[in-house]
């Protein structure tokens, strides 16, 4: 098991992806952000079942930097209540996974 971790969310145009997107990416709490167009979901939504199109996010991050990504991510969210899952990252290419590391925040320093 690795410490990186992959944030599912969506938001309601490709607009708002973007710079949704440039905000984590900015703010160093994701090295990257992957957007899809054409998400359709259907959900209940103040007791109503709801049928609308929608982009994904997939963003990826590590472990440690959650609570950050997750603050960010709503400073800049339209939605009163956005999606964020964080799924773990079992392995992956080293390369790929070094690469996130120079990508991202830096970890905090163990206590002494």
């Amino acid at each position: 098991m690795t410490d990186k971790i992959v944030v599912l969310s969506t938001c309601a145009s490709a607009e708002e992806a973007g710079r949704i997107a440039r905000h984590l990416i900015d703010s160093r709490v994701a090295a990257c952000v992957s957007i899809t167009p054409g998400v359709r979901s259907v959900y209940r939504w103040q007791g109503v079942v709801e049928d609308s199109e929608e982009v994904a996010l997939t963003i990826k991050s590590r472990r440690d930097l959650f609570d950050a990504l997750c603050q960010e991510l709503r400073k800049v969210h339209s939605y009163e209540v956005p999606e964020i899952l964080a799924l773990p990252v079992v392995d992956g290419a080293q390369s790929y996974l070094d690469w996130l590391d120079r990508e991202l925040a830096r970890q905090p320093e163990a206590e002494a």
